[in-house]
């Protein structure tokens, strides 16, 4: 039985099979290119393609030309200062991961900085040791090279110390690492860091984080244990542990316990009042030169037998060629090195493109740290990537390009060449525990376990196995497509194919031709982007930026508000401000509260403030396709839906699977911005319903030649007749 007063629309078209529709309706020819055509394009080289590829291999020359020394240099400087001061720390701290000396880890965080300043696409992230890759590095060296008995039986190992093997056997893998990462960036395969979901990562780095958890304890107990490689590494190390517990250096861990509640304290003050320091407080900084005057003053080393940095030679070691026959027991572990390396950096430099609106290119990036490692172990360092504390210091204050990363080189050059003896008398204890708080970051994602579990347990084993397996042949690059109606029809096709076709204005049907998945979330986002005209969280990030602009004039009475629209009273042009301070409150949904009225955002706007126009204001995402949503693709998801509702823009999605919806809700998808009736059964329900919501203006129904279309009034037995 039907609902009272609910609308009922009616279909009068012919009945048609696929040959009837074709014989009907004329199709648009379209060339497609074969294969070939793609080659062929691939190797066609003139002046503009040339150009463009210097350019994209030395992506320095396009923003160093755009460069503002008067807004950014000092930023850059105080950043620069501040991340250098951080990445001599963390050096000395993460090389104890690699089990070589500490000064070694000032090596890499000099070298692939340098490189990486001239063939990077990031501005933001900080380049050096990186503590799941420090580990990796660890677990080869003391495979070769272990704490107890003989090295493995390596030509060119004859005549060095352990300390040079290890290195030599560092700075091979390192190369190694390096050479592949060259070779995927100049065969264009920076599309491999698809592959790898946020859950795989998380899933990654959380499980490196307890094995360097476990590596950092016998220097925070001040205790000698050998280092250990192979299966079950962490179960043997825990037993040796708990062995010589009784002869734990209490001195130690008291060093170790005090260093690491300040740190964490006043880390998660910075946190707290992010908004209000003008830089974090370098805490870790600070308490490493306190320990090191302390454990200079009472002699920590004579008096408690505590292990410290000891002697820091002066200078850089000469270059050295990689060991080939090392390359040939490395090969393994090299090639995840590659991949870890890249792929977190590579995420870390796509959160801040996206926080400050630039383009990063994942080849390029290949390149970059490929080169960087290759370069960086000619002079002994190993493999770098990035720390996500590290990088954090860099971009909170106030790195606006990697003149800041060129910089912080500068001062761990200084520090390698003239003032490294200061940090002798620092207490192993105090690294083993600014590694361990570091660590903060990825063991808080054991927390996504339980929601993991809850929530998507069975896609999870067997979808991505699947998906592994499918994903090169099918999911790769999916043909999205913009669809429109055909005329007297209930029917939607792809709006290139047909020519008899209806396009309401302001109304967008885009269409999603495959399972949606963490490989192919950011491909759909980009295409959508690209489909619309618009991208959204750009456009929100300017209306915001217009706001606070606004506001500030008519706080100082530069502005007046009408009746009708804002009045400028000042009588000179009016700077735009450049104040990129609380970018995070840039991706919220934008306040009028404190406004007279809303603000009509197509229409000409004050003190010549200019943001993009949006004339689309309905979305129907067709999801009769997708078969298939992941945890990952539904947090992109969302994501994207809010962006787009931040805009004035209504979202609409049909034809929806009942199991992703039921997922959907399982998953606590749905809030204030994002709900559930949003969902329509079929496209025609969703455009008639966006049809009745917005009427088009005679102008615009002028326009429609033999419009189709008609919406009756609700009446007793109110129809739509298409």
């Amino acid at each position: 039985m039907m609902r009272p007063g609910v609308k009922q629309y009616v279909v009068a078209r012919p009945l048609y099979s696929e040959e009837s529709f074709s014989e009907e309706h004329d199709k648009v020819y379209r060339h497609r290119k074969t294969m070939l055509d793609h080659i062929k394009q691939y190797f066609t080289c003139d002046a503009k393609r040339a150009k463009n590829a210097a350019l994209s291999l030395l992506p320095v020359i396009g923003w160093i030309k755009m460069y503002r020394i008067k807004e950014w240099l000092l930023s850059d400087i105080v950043s620069g200062i501040s991340t250098g001061l951080v990445a001599v720390l963390q050096g000395l701290a993460y090389c104890l991961l690699a089990s070589l000396p500490p000064w070694y880890g000032l090596f890499s965080a000099f070298f692939p900085v340098v490189i990486y300043f001239f063939l990077g696409t990031s501005r933001h992230i900080s380049v050096g040791p990186f503590p799941v890759l420090c580990l990796m590095i660890g677990s080869v060296v003391t495979r070769l090279v272990p704490d107890e008995g003989p090295p493995a039986n390596i030509t060119g190992f004859e005549g060095l110390t352990r300390d040079e093997q290890r290195v030599l056997v560092a700075s091979s893998v390192t190369f190694l690492a390096g050479i592949m990462q060259l070779a995927m960036g100049v065969m264009q395969v920076g599309f491999v860091v698809m592959y790898l979901s946020d859950t795989l990562v998380s899933g990654f780095t959380t499980a490196a984080a307890i094995h360097i958890l476990v590596s950092q304890l016998k220097f925070v107990l001040g205790l000698e244990v050998r280092g250990i490689s192979g299966p079950l590494a962490i179960i043997y190390t825990l037993e040796i542990i708990f062995e010589k517990i009784t002869s734990t250096n209490v001195c130690d861990v008291v060093i170790s316990l005090v260093i690491m509640v300040v740190v964490f304290i006043v880390k998660e003050l910075n946190d707290r009042f992010k908004s209000k320091l003008p830089v974090p407080i370098p805490i870790e900084v600070i308490m490493t030169v306190i320990a090191c005057g302390v454990s200079y003053a009472f002699d920590f080393k004579t008096r408690y037998g505590i292990d410290v940095v000891g002697h820091i030679p002066k200078g850089y070691e000469s270059p050295m060629a990689p060991n080939l026959h090392i390359f040939q027991e490395t090969t393994v572990e090299a090639f995840p090195m590659a991949i870890v390396g890249f792929a977190v950096a590579f995420s870390v430099a796509k959160v801040y493109s996206v926080k400050h609106d630039y383009t990063i290119d994942g080849n390029q990036e290949l390149i970059a740290f490929g080169v960087s490692n290759i370069f960086g172990a000619s002079f002994k360092s190993f493999a770098a990537s990035t720390a996500l504390s590290r990088s954090a210091v860099q971009e909170s204050t106030g790195g606006k390009t990697q003149i800041a990363g060129l910089l912080s080189a500068i001062i761990v050059m200084i520090v390698t060449l003239a003032i490294g003896f200061l940090l002798e008398p620092l207490p192993k204890s105090v690294l083993g525990a600014v590694v361990i708080v570091n660590l903060k970051g990825m063991l808080m994602q054991f927390r996504e376990i339980p929601y993991l579990w809850r929530r998507d347990k069975p896609d999870c084993v067997k979808f991505h196995t699947f998906s592994f397996i499918l994903f090169p042949f099918v999911f790769f690059s999916p043909r999205c497509s913009v669809l429109a109606n055909i005329r007297g029809t209930d029917i939607y096709k792809d709006r290139k194919d047909y020519v008899d076709i209806y396009e309401p204005e302001g109304v967008k049907i885009f269409r999603i031709p495959s399972p949606i998945f963490f490989a192919n979330i950011e491909f759909f986002r980009g295409k959508l982007v690209e489909a619309v005209g618009f991208n959204p969280l750009r456009v929100l990030r300017k209306r915001n930026k217009a706001l606070r602009m606004i506001r500030k004039l008519l706080k100082k009475g530069y502005l007046q508000w009408t009746s009708v629209s804002f009045l400028n009273m000042s009588c000179g042009p009016i700077k735009e401000s450049e104040d990129e301070s609380n970018m995070e409150e840039l991706d919220l949904p934008t306040d009028f509260k404190d406004l007279p009225s809303r603000i009509d955002w197509n229409a000409e706007l004050p003190a010549n403030i200019v943001v993009p126009r949006v004339d689309t204001h309905s979305l129907i995402l067709d999801f009769a396709a997708v078969s298939f949503l992941d945890i990952s693709a539904l947090k992109g998801l969302k994501t994207l839906l809010k962006e787009l509702i931040r805009v004035e823009v209504e979202v609409y999605i049909v034809a929806c699977d009942p199991y992703i919806l039921e997922k959907l809700h399982n998953c606590c998808f749905f809030d204030d911005e994002v709900q559930p009736s949003m969902f329509f059964l079929t496209l025609h329900d969703a455009m008639l319903y966006i049809l009745e919501k917005h009427p088009l203006d005679p102008a615009s129904e002028m326009k429609q030649t033999e419009k189709q279309v008609l919406l009756l009034p609700q009446a007793p037995d109110p129809e739509t007749k298409f």
